[in-house]
């Protein structure tokens, strides 16, 4: 299972530098590509790196983009509470949990799970109403696009930053799940096994 875990991060590790190979055809998904210029960021242009995005539609490109915003922002999220955890810090329970989050996650009440899933489930309710107004774009729940539009630099700008660090969160909650599943070293220099 360790072995597993760890030959998957390596994988979609070393697969998010690969270069992106780009094909010139007139499909509707190029004119995505050349049209759209959030996401397209250096050094691997186009972010495709299983070709998902072959032969797909703009609406289901859409919704990509969409997930991947969705699981950037919940990792950036994973990513600052694995670091509170790991500092001892658990304001709904007096710190009387593990400071190792995967052992904290173990030890949380079935009361601590349930608020988790109804605040899920009450965000996602949310966010699918958000959907359904005029306008809507793909990502965009608090509506900055009533305001703003990608013609603006800076809001480009922000929107790249946006999906590369969520990009690197998936990336790097992954590498911090697997090093303490492998190492059991959950806090900071969680890589010191590696360079000792």
């Amino acid at each position: 299972m360790k072995t597993a875990c760890v030959l998957a991060a390596l994988t979609a590790s070393a697969s998010a530098f690969a270069p992106a190979q780009v094909a010139k055809s007139s499909t509707a998904l190029n004119g995505w590509k050349d049209d759209m210029v959030v996401g397209i960021t250096a050094p691997v242009g186009f972010f495709d790196p299983l070709g998902l995005s072959k032969g797909k539609d703009d609406a289901t490109m859409a919704m990509y983009r969409e997930a991947e915003l969705k699981h950037g922002r919940v990792a950036m999220a994973a990513c600052l509470g694995w670091y509170i955890t790991a500092s001892g810090v658990h304001p709904a329970f007096d710190s009387k949990l593990s400071s190792d989050p995967l052992e904290a996650a173990a030890q949380l009440p079935t009361v601590g799970w349930l608020q988790f899933v109804l605040g899920c489930g009450a965000i996602e309710w949310l966010a699918q109403q958000i959907k359904a107004r005029p306008g809507y774009q793909a990502g965009d729940v608090l509506g900055a696009s009533y305001w703003v539009d990608n013609s603006d630099e800076g809001w480009v700008d922000y929107q790249n930053k946006e999906i590369n660090n969520g990009r690197l969160a998936m990336l790097a909650i992954m590498g911090m799940i697997t090093q303490d599943l492998q190492f059991h070293d959950y806090g900071d220099q969680i890589f010191k096994p590696l360079v000792q």
